[in-house]
């Protein structure tokens, strides 16, 4: 099935899909896909068919996003802890991803047509090698697409994506572009994973498990969470139209949170560099207190020198990344 399904909604989808856009919608939602293997059981088939039935379900359901005018979706494709699973499930899931991104690469003029742009996020250097280089493929031949953006979580937990973030800043360190005292929360953000990408603003588990196992921890933490108990491949168009009911009624919640924890947090940075600034003018200030001005004067100094420094550790990231990419479709041209 193709990765982009162009049905309309019908009459009844449609109608509804207008009522719930006149409330506010969620701009970014991330699904946890579970219930495949379930699924294959209840009835009666292989597993592989149950995954496959899955892949499907995703295709329509992006179909319903862009309808309901959700520009980006995050899905959880394959944990780190799915390694664990036997050796032909684990293969066959390998096998159906490279079907998948082949299937992509052969629609890139259809993705360019809806603006699709996909990423791939996760430690992708546990994959086959030919996965790799598809999915680099993929994530390249996308990456100037703006209109709707689809995260693909692959090789991936939270924890881990969090240690990851620490290590680069930890490198940032190492290579003189970052100083310790420029490490915070909002760095460490901007160094996930998903950093390209806005908080997701609803979160929809199926199933019927209610935890995160492990996805977008840090990112959800002023998210909609919504648990449904159908099974993904059994998922609906009003099962996505209630999970989103669910967020317009907790909207005022979310949002009042979200703009608490933005003002704590400029509150702690601003703090942050006060306390920077005193340290350095009291090494420097030859034992005499300095006024007001020139406190806000150094204040302002050092804000300014700590934003150029994240910029370019930022910019030195985003170019280790890219390479990374790039490097493998070198590879694959190469061969």
């Amino acid at each position: 099935m193709s990765w982009i399904k162009e049905d309309e909604l019908n009459l009844l989808e449609k109608i509804s899909a207008n009522v719930l856009k006149a409330g506010p919608m969620p701009k970014h939602v991330a699904f946890i896909m579970d219930g495949n293997r379930r699924f294959a059981r209840k009835k009666h088939m292989e597993r592989q068919e149950g995954h496959m039935q899955g892949f499907n379900k995703l295709a329509e359901t992006l179909r319903w996003c862009k309808h309901l005018n959700i520009q980006e979706v995050t899905v959880y494709a394959f944990s780190i802890e799915n390694f664990k699973r036997t050796k032909d499930e684990v293969d066959g899931l390998m096998e159906l991803a490279k079907q998948k991104f082949l299937k992509l690469l052969d629609e890139r003029e259809n993705l360019e047509k809806h603006g699709v742009c996909v990423r791939v996020l996760g430690d992708l250097e546990m994959l086959p090698l030919d996965l790799q280089e598809l999915i680099a493929k993929a994530v390249i031949t996308t990456k100037s697409h703006n209109k709707c953006f689809l995260n693909v979580c692959f090789a991936y937990t939270s924890r881990y994506e969090i240690t990851n973030a620490v290590r680069e800043m930890a490198w940032g360190v190492e290579k003189g572009l970052i100083r310790a005292s420029d490490v915070s929360e909002a760095l460490l953000s901007e160094c996930l994973y998903s950093s390209n990408s806005p908080n997701p603003d609803l979160l929809i588990r199926t199933s019927g498990e209610v935890r995160l196992s492990d996805f977008l921890l840090w990112q959800t933490s002023h998210s909609c969470l919504v648990f449904q108990s159908v099974l993904w491949p059994e998922y609906s168009f009003w099962n996505l139209c209630e999970a989103i009911l669910q967020y317009q009624l907790n909207y005022k919640s979310i949002q009042k949170a979200r703009d608490l924890h933005q003002e704590h947090q400029a509150l702690l940075q601003l703090e942050a560099d006060r306390a920077c600034v005193a340290e350095h003018l009291q090494h420097h200030g030859n034992g005499k207190p300095a006024d007001a001005q020139r406190r806000q004067e150094a204040l302002l100094h050092y804000t300014t020198c700590r934003e150029e420094r994240i910029q370019d550790f930022l910019e030195a990231l985003k170019h280790k990344r890219d390479s990374y990419f790039s490097d493998l479709c070198s590879k694959d041209v190469l061969a």
